[in-house]
């Protein structure tokens, strides 16, 4: 069964200032290096954006209306990281709107993959680290919404700890949190996931997997999911800028490898998103992002 690619052109689309650090070009850069590597057109599924409705129905009401309508504090637009603007609220709600997407894709067709996604710095009522809504929380709801998906596995395996999806999902029993991140990295305060693994500065291959491995082992014997969300963040490259780890290219292929694996070996649907990836060369950081695609089974 051809697995669902979900992308928006929108996902690349914000101005910002000069030598920002968010990498805002890689998602179209990622759909084009599809494209290249023979990726029909068709494969691509596009995604409306999100009503505030349902925004509302997990978020705080008096947040989501503020940042929408631009009326939220400077100091709370400086946590997130991005200058307030009219495109980063519509974008932001077409990328919440391309998980939720995937995640639905990914029922009907056991896989599915969205070319951005991985906002788990964002909580209830406030953003942060260039996270307005979480959109995996939002994913797993979404997913929980099918009679046939009660247990949510998220799988968060970016470099910074997944914050916000471990508070949201803090109380509730049917969705488990995995986070395996740089334990000396952002944020500096950790929140608790029902199962978190620090690593130290300069973590290599081979201790990463096996870490992974035993994770996963780990979580099966607490849980039985009937879905899995991917955070594939890239940020645990050894090249990226702001990772401190020192995984290869090979490494996050055989990492991502592994979670599909487990997917399959389980007979669940999974639903995986790009998560973050810092280098300041677009084209080196989409040959990261692109491991989760092959990983996947989209291209060789």
């Amino acid at each position: 069964m051809t697995t669902p690619l979900v992308f928006h052109p929108i996902y690349s689309q914000l101005e910002l200032p000069e030598r920002h650090r968010f990498p805002i070009e890689k998602y179209v850069g990622i759909r084009d290096e599809l494209l290249n590597r023979g990726v029909e057109a068709s494969r691509f599924v596009t995604p409306s954006p999100v009503d505030l409705s349902f925004l509302t129905a997990y978020y705080d009401p008096d947040y989501v209306d503020a940042l929408s309508t631009g009326a939220l504090d400077k100091k709370a637009m400086r946590r997130i990281g991005f200058p307030w603007s009219q495109q980063l609220i519509e974008r932001t709600r077409t990328a919440v709107a391309g998980t939720c997407l995937t995640a639905k894709l990914a029922l009907e067709h056991g896989k599915a993959l969205n070319l951005t996604g991985g906002y788990h710095h964002a909580f209830a009522d406030f953003g942060s680290g260039f996270c307005l809504f979480n959109d995996l929380y939002l994913a797993a709801k979404t997913m929980q919404q099918t009679p046939s998906v009660e247990y949510v596995l998220i799988v968060d395996l970016d470099v910074h700890q997944g914050d916000g999806t471990a508070k949201l999902a803090e109380n509730d029993r049917d969705i488990f949190t995995l986070s395996i991140h740089g334990e000396k990295n952002f944020p500096h305060r950790k929140q608790r996931s029902d199962i978190d693994i620090g690593l130290d500065k300069g973590t290599e291959d081979d201790e990463y997997l096996t870490t992974l491995e035993q994770a996963l082992t780990m979580v099966m014997r607490q849980f039985q999911p009937d879905a899995i969300i991917y955070d594939a963040g890239v940020d645990v490259h050894v090249n990226d800028d702001l990772g401190h780890l020192h995984i290869s290219t090979q490494g996050v292929y055989e990492r991502d490898t592994q979670v599909f694996a487990l997917a399959e070996r389980l007979g669940v649907p999974i639903a995986a998103v790009i998560g973050g990836g810092y280098q300041r060369d677009i084209a080196a950081l989409v040959d990261v992002h692109i491991q989760l695609y092959r990983a996947a089974g989209v291209i060789d």
